[in-house]
Parts: structure tokens; sequence; C-alpha cells
């Protein structure tokens, strides 16, 4: 059931520009919102981490405030701008402390790191929070200034091709890294 779950709040997420795109082509933005409500509860439901629900938290606070100013298309349109930010800060305040949030996750698989992986593992941290600066911005801005096509190309297929060439690019430079910390 969990896994069915995790799926599901997957799937949801992945395609939800395509959802809200169509979705605004038929109905009035305020009938979509529980389709957004879903997709948080779901992913509420399927990940159960104290970081991913404040991640969570953030977002559905963040689209409250526009929805109840009145602007329930903007509202479902920042979704990504929202988690973007979620995870920034996340990611970024990680960094004031020992241990940043790479590598709390890369303990999870590795307790025992090697000190220069700790200190990639600080360093991936802060690409992802590039990352997310970035791409959320680009996302406000799709959000606020462009059209629903050029905000779904960006939000539905642009933001997932450059996050995961990032994770690809990390994966081959973590390989690299390992080959070349072995006696």
């Amino acid at each position: 059931m969990k896994k069915l779950l995790l799926f599901s709040a997957i799937a949801l997420t992945v395609c939800y520009p395509f959802i809200v795109y169509w979705g605004l082509q038929q109905y009035d933005a305020k009938f979509l919102l529980p389709i957004l409500l879903l997709i948080l509860a779901a992913r509420w439901l399927a990940f159960d981490g104290r970081s991913e629900r404040k991640v969570l938290l953030l977002t559905i606070l963040g689209i409250s405030i526009i929805v109840f100013t009145g602007n329930h298309q903007l509202g479902l349109k920042f979704y990504p701008v929202l988690m973007n930010l979620g995870f920034l800060i996340l990611f970024a305040s990680s960094l004031s402390t020992s241990t940043s949030f790479v590598e709390r996750i890369a303990r999870l698989t590795e307790p025992d790191l090697p000190p220069q992986a700790v200190i990639y593992t600080r360093k991936v941290t802060w690409a992802w929070v590039i990352f997310f600066f970035i791409n959320g911005s680009i996302a406000a801005m799709t959000a606020l200034y462009a059209s629903k096509e050029i905000w779904l190309l960006y939000n539905g297929l642009i933001a997932y091709g450059l996050m995961a060439i990032l994770a690809a690019s990390e994966w081959l430079i973590r390989q690299r890294v390992k080959r070349s910390a072995q006696p």
C-alpha cells in the first residue's frame, strides 16, 4: 500500500503541470484546487520524513495565501515555485550545521563517510541550493509573466530535465571521486 501511495504521489507530481494546463483549458482554476490538495495529501502520506513534510507545510501555506487573495490560477501555478523554495530552505539551512542535507542522505547507505566525502557532500548540497534558487526563480517568472504554454514547457519538461542532468552529473562525479580516493 505504501509503495502504491509513493508511486501515485510521484506520478501526480510529475504530471501536475500537464493536469493544470489541461484543466485550465476546461475549467475555472478554483475547481482544480482539489487536485492540488490531493497531490499534497498523497505526498504527505507517502513521504513520512520530517524534511519532506516541512517543505509540504511551506508549500501549503504559500498556496493558501495566494488562493485567499483570490488568485486561484496563480495558486495552482506557484506549486513548483513553492516546492523549490522549500527545498532551497531545507538544503541551505543544513549548511549552517555540522551535517549537510546531502551528507545525511549519504550516511543512510554509508554511515562511516571518509572526511573527503563529507567535504564533497557539502559541495553537492551547495550545488542543489543554487539549482533550487535558479529553478524556483524561473518557475516564478513563468507563473507570473509567461503564457500557460511556456509555464507548462518549463515546469513540466525543462525543469525535470535539468534536475535529471544535475542528479546524473553528480552521480558520475561521485563515482570519479570515489575511485580517486581509493589507494
